[in-house]
């Protein structure tokens, strides 16, 4: 495996625009990046406190409009420096996959999920 680091957790959120206004200006949090995924549906806001490499905050609005009241984590990704050695380890494990292959973003980020024991997300994320 070649996994390295927690990339970012993902939170569900009713308005992207509030929630970025709130993660700037009540937590000091950097936009650093904000993209509308492939399906022209998801709207996805990445932030950090640094310039550099660290573990963010992806804010995803347009998954679902069933949120409870507490707000949903959607997932817990993982960075990788090798997106495609990652799905192969993963099928040889009998991992269970809730995408069937690499999805690749605009912005050219690649990933995957599976399911961890209890149903959590867990995506593979490069970057």
């Amino acid at each position: 495996m070649t996994a390295k680091r927690i990339d970012h957790t993902g939170i569900m959120v009713k308005d992207i625009e509030t929630s970025i206004a709130f993660y700037q200006d009540v937590l000091g949090m950097t936009l650093k990046d904000r993209i509308t995924h492939t399906n022209g549906i998801i709207e996805l806001a990445f932030l950090g406190f640094q310039e550099g490499p660290e573990t963010e905050i992806e804010l995803i609005q347009g998954y679902s409009s069933e949120l409870p009241a507490e707000g949903k984590v959607h997932h817990i990704a993982l960075l990788t420096e090798d997106i495609a050695a990652e799905f192969t380890h993963a099928k040889r494990q009998g991992a269970v996959f809730i995408d069937e292959e690499i999805t690749t973003l605009p912005n050219g980020y690649r990933y995957f999920y599976i399911e961890g024991p209890d149903g959590e997300w867990i995506e593979f994320f490069q970057r």
